[in-house]
């Protein structure tokens, strides 16, 4: 499968709000540490794939109740 043509490189998720969760999850971007790490390093179909796993522990966390970490509602929200 052909990759699609990108015009602009995929932005960072990084909102400032660099603190892991009890799961290992930065509390800001939803990236595990690996994901953080690598990041320059991926393709952009990688970085894709990074922010639709964010977004999906976003949501899970959502669902289980818990808010999301609000400590500075100036920073953009990744979703």
């Amino acid at each position: 499968m052909a990759e699609q043509l990108e015009f602009f490189p995929v932005p960072s998720p990084c909102r400032g709000i660099c603190q892991s969760d009890e799961r290992g999850y930065c509390r800001g971007c939803f990236r595990s540490r690996d994901e953080r790490f690598n990041w320059l390093k991926f393709s952009d179909a990688q970085k894709r794939e990074v922010i639709r796993l964010c977004r999906q522990r976003h949501l899970r966390l959502l669902r289980a109740g818990k808010a999301a970490d609000e400590s500075d509602p100036d920073q953009p929200t990744l979703f």
